[in-house]
């Protein structure tokens, strides 16, 4: 399994600020994780709020742990609750099952790292780190279905 460098996490990082910027988001933070689940960079734009950072390693924690996005771990909080509540308390509270965080993926598909964004809507959350993962030519996984 590879991992992502700095330099990929820093052009995740910049395209998702872009995406934002396009949006009309609210301020974002983004944190970006290797295939480890340690945090390569965290970036906050002024007037990100004070949780943001958390929030975002968190949603991208939780995608890499469960190798799926934090959208697909809303789904499966609203069907099966006590599954993702019984996780949550084993990752220690370190997962936010909210859409925000993705998975990072290489053009074979091999998991890289993943991406957490916090700030707006986690939709527009969402949708801001897609645009990031696109801007640095990597991939992840849908996340329309």
């Amino acid at each position: 399994m590879g991992s992502l460098t700095l330099e990929q996490a820093l052009s995740v990082t910049d395209g998702t600020f872009q995406a934002g910027t396009k949006s009309q988001s609210a301020p974002l933070t983004v944190a970006v994780l290797d295939s480890g689940g340690k945090l390569i960079s965290l970036q906050r734009q002024d007037g990100s709020s004070m949780m943001r950072p958390d929030i975002a390693i968190a949603k991208a924690w939780g995608a890499l742990a469960l190798g799926c996005s934090s959208r697909k771990l809303a789904q499966d909080a609203d069907s099966r609750p006590a599954f993702i509540s019984a996780v949550n308390v084993l990752a220690h509270g370190n997962m936010v099952p909210v859409p925000g965080g993705l998975l990072i993926r290489d053009a074979e598909q091999n998991i890289l790292g993943a991406v957490g964004v916090s700030g707006d809507q986690s939709d527009v959350d969402e949708n801001c780190a897609l645009g990031g993962i696109d801007f640095a030519q990597l991939y992840s996984d849908d996340v329309t279905g």
